[in-house]
């Protein structure tokens, strides 16, 4: 199945959530991808319609996507919030098991007073909330669904996956009261699980133990009867291309505003992470995209530049709230796990090739030009200027909102903090002076060049000027092609100049030539 050519399918954007789900959820990428393979071939033996497969397909996707939204009071009780939900997820199914993981990670990785202290509060309190995980778990992804376009049967699948054949589930609705589709998810959820980690007999011995209580009875049975068609060849080929292939209907496509309105909503969801970091994607997102703007890029590259800082934190999901939300200084081992979260964000994105370029932006956003950054250390020329804007744009958002160690700053000193970024050789200059400048910060004037010839148009010049063909350019400048068309259409018109060599005239005759330093070593 293909989609116009340059478009996102809604199949691949649902799936890279899926993506994020996993690394909440303390699975494997792609957990969720095979969960979804697996109920959607339990679908074929049952011999669903196609609108049944469309629910089944899409809730497969997202039904735990919402578990991350209370993960700031899940490591409050328990610690890691990741840690906590991997071990539910093989702790058993009944209410005893539920209260001795609940006992055993209650106040995990506090000191001993912070433990204690812990359990005697969590039966007061701790208990109120714990009672409504997941009631918040489904309004939040019931929100998701909605705002990515999804039909009412898909969204009351989602809601009804929580629930359990016995009743004892979120909304108490028991047996067949539970939309078919929601109960093939819930059932491959567990499976898809307890198959990577001890192979189809032991999935197999699982669901049997809990059909009837967990599971429905007969889809148990059906599962059983065809566990080697159900299960085999799961790791044989890219699980990525295998539910791409199972989209069901004609692929969907999504247009520019649309896939606009996707991203956001994306962004949004993941900055439910913590409550520190709400509001923090869109607010990178518009400095960056009127930074891009204000420094001349090209209309499609401004517009990657925004759309990447939109989803440029997706990887935080993979990273506890122990160590997001934790007021005390990060140890070494806590500073290297956040060192990761723009390569998982990077990963995410990279399994769809028109989220791909975004995504290798996306990962610059803690690159310094010193070599400092992370997570790969890239210095100067190595890091493009869309990298630099988006790094400058998410410093300046982020010095001012309040984290878990400290106040928000105030923007007038975010502003002082970043020159002083760029006086020790960490961040781009005219970077700085463009999010500033979206940030309404009154910026400071520019070297005066001549005929209003900004400083990266005389960078482009001097190199025009020797020859260099506008590729080359760019790999030197590490800019993209039509970023440099851009500036040297503007240069001519600017200059009068109409070719090369008259560029060049006019740049010796002002003496750009010598005195000018590049933009990347200021």
């Amino acid at each position: 199945m293909t989609a116009a050519p340059g478009r996102v399918r809604l199949a691949e954007l649902v799936a890279t959530i899926s993506l994020g789900t996993d690394l909440g959820l303390g699975q494997p990428m792609e957990h969720v991808i095979r969960q979804t393979i697996i109920a959607l071939r339990l679908a074929d033996l049952l011999d669903l319609p196609e609108p049944e497969r469309v629910v089944v397909y899409y809730s497969g996707l997202l039904a735990w996507v919402g578990c991350h939204t209370d993960a700031y009071e899940q490591a409050k009780w328990f610690g890691d919030d990741i840690a906590m939900k991997r071990e539910a997820m093989f702790s058993g199914d009944g209410a005893a098991d539920l209260a001795r993981l609940l006992v055993r990670r209650l106040g995990s990785g506090g000191s001993v007073p912070d433990r204690v202290r812990t359990t005697v509060t969590f039966p007061v309190v701790g208990l109120r909330w714990f009672s409504s995980i997941l009631e918040s778990h489904w309004k939040a992804t019931d929100l998701l669904a909605e705002q990515l376009g999804l039909g009412d049967d898909v969204r009351r699948s989602l809601v009804e996956s929580y629930e359990r054949w016995d009743g004892r589930g979120a909304a108490g609705l028991r047996g067949e009261q539970i939309r078919l589709a929601s109960r093939l998810v819930y059932l491959a959820d567990v499976v898809a699980a307890f198959e990577r980690l001890g192979g189809a007999d032991a999935a197999v011995r699982m669901a049997r133990e809990r059909a009837g209580g967990q599971f429905d009875p007969d889809l148990v049975d059906l599962l059983c009867a065809h566990c080697r068609d159900v299960l085999a060849g799961l790791d044989q080929e890219s699980h990525w291309a295998q539910i791409l292939d199972r989209e069901p209907g004609l692929a969907r496509t999504l247009g520019e505003a649309e896939l606009d309105d996707a991203l956001a909503a994306i962004g949004d969801f993941a900055d439910l992470k913590s409550p520190y970091f709400i509001g923090h994607a869109r607010t990178v997102a518009q400095l960056a995209g009127d930074a891009a703007a204000g420094l001349g890029l090209v209309p499609d590259e401004a517009t990657r530049v925004r759309r990447a800082a939109l989803v440029h934190d997706l990887g935080r999901l993979g990273v506890s709230n122990g160590i997001w939300d934790k007021r005390s200084p990060l140890t070494l081992a806590e500073q290297e796990r956040i060192r990761t979260h723009p390569y998982l964000t990077e990963r995410m994105l990279a399994f769809s090739p028109r989220l791909a370029e975004l995504g290798a932006i996306a990962v610059l956003h803690h690159e310094r030009l010193d070599g400092t950054g992370y997570p790969r250390g890239l210095s100067g020329g190595a890091i493009p200027v869309t990298g630099r804007i988006l790094a400058v744009a998410d410093r300046y958002a982020t010095a001012t909102e309040e984290r878990p160690h400290r106040p928000a700053t105030d923007p007038d000193a975010a502003a002082t903090g970043l020159r002083d970024d760029v006086r020790r050789g960490a961040l781009d200059a005219d970077a700085v002076e463009a999010v500033l400048s979206a940030a309404g910060h009154r910026v400071r004037r520019r070297r005066a060049w001549p005929a209003g010839l900004t400083t990266r148009e005389v960078e482009v010049l001097r190199l025009l000027a020797r020859g260099l063909s506008n590729r080359d350019i760019a790999g030197r400048l590490v800019l993209s092609p039509q970023t440099v068309g851009a500036h040297v259409e503007h240069i001519y018109a600017k200059t009068g100049a109409n070719n090369r060599a008259t560029a060049g005239l006019f740049a010796m005759r002002h003496g750009l030539m010598s005195d000018f330093e590049p933009a990347e070593r200021s």
